[in-house]
């Protein structure tokens, strides 16, 4: 089986501005967009993320000056499950297909991701209040949760954010070049620093794991040198910001 690329993922804590001023953020290739995430409307409204709950993630990225996406991602999967034409990576027109391992404080896991482009401001209606963003979703994205996650039902969704995010990419932080990600809302303010390591061809398993691993600690460790201090917290930002969102939307319903 083919050896998959690793994405290494560092949440910083503390002040977000002061974070990024030390990490030499300044200057850098920066894009602000906006988030939403979509949920089971009636999963929402009884206090429930059925979706994630289900190891289903849905993303709508709007603005920044580029496309904007639907992403729809298994997290956590098993390569197992990743059946057909998604047991491998793909590019097809606007769709793109990619799997992963996900490296954080909080364990390792396998991510599938299906991202549609759409034309900026595209995705504009799917996210107003009382619309439903299940009416985009692309027919393939639909095929990749019915054959990968059958238990998943993407329809009757409600859309929750905005979550401003800012992302920084491609700073130097010792010898390494890293993205940086600031997320903002309902309260709650995030910066993950990341970075992705690809095998090479003449690596075997071992060979690689250890190699990021090397780059996992140097992550970690260059941030801690930086003054700032590495999140210990067990949920990731996005289960974290979505239970906030979900809670806002609840009350406020």
């Amino acid at each position: 089986m083919d050896l998959l690329p690793v994405e290494i993922k560092v949440n910083v804590e503390g002040d977000v501005a002061t974070a990024l001023a030390a990490l030499g953020a300044g200057g850098a290739d920066t894009r602000t967009r906006r988030i939403w995430f979509a949920e089971d409307r009636d999963g929402v409204a009884l206090g429930r993320l059925s979706l994630l709950e289900g190891g289903v993630i849905v993303r709508l990225r709007i603005g920044g000056g580029g496309p904007d996406e639907l992403t729809v991602k298994l997290r956590p999967c098993v390569r197992e499950q990743l059946v057909g034409r998604f047991s491998a990576p793909f590019e097809s027109g606007p769709l793109t297909y990619g799997i992963e391992e996900d490296w954080s404080a909080s364990g390792r896991v396998h991510a599938a991701s299906l991202v549609h482009d759409h034309p900026p401001g595209a995705l504009l209606d799917a996210v107003e209040p009382g619309a439903d963003p299940s009416a985009l979703i692309d027919e393939v994205q639909d095929q990749f949760v019915d054959a990968c996650a059958p238990a998943a039902r993407l329809d009757g969704m409600v859309a929750l954010g905005p979550v401003l995010s800012t992302k920084v990419r491609d700073v130097s932080i010792g010898d390494l070049e890293v993205d940086l990600e600031a997320w903002s809302a309902a309260g709650l303010d995030f910066l993950e620093a990341s970075i992705r390591v690809k095998p090479k061809n003449s690596e075997d398993a071992d060979e690689f794991s250890a190699r990021a691993e090397r780059k996992q600690r140097a992550l970690t460790e260059a941030v801690q040198e930086h003054g700032l201090a590495v999140s210990e917290h067990s949920e990731n930002k996005t289960k974290r910001i979505l239970t906030a969102l979900a809670e806002a939307a609840r009350q406020s319903g």
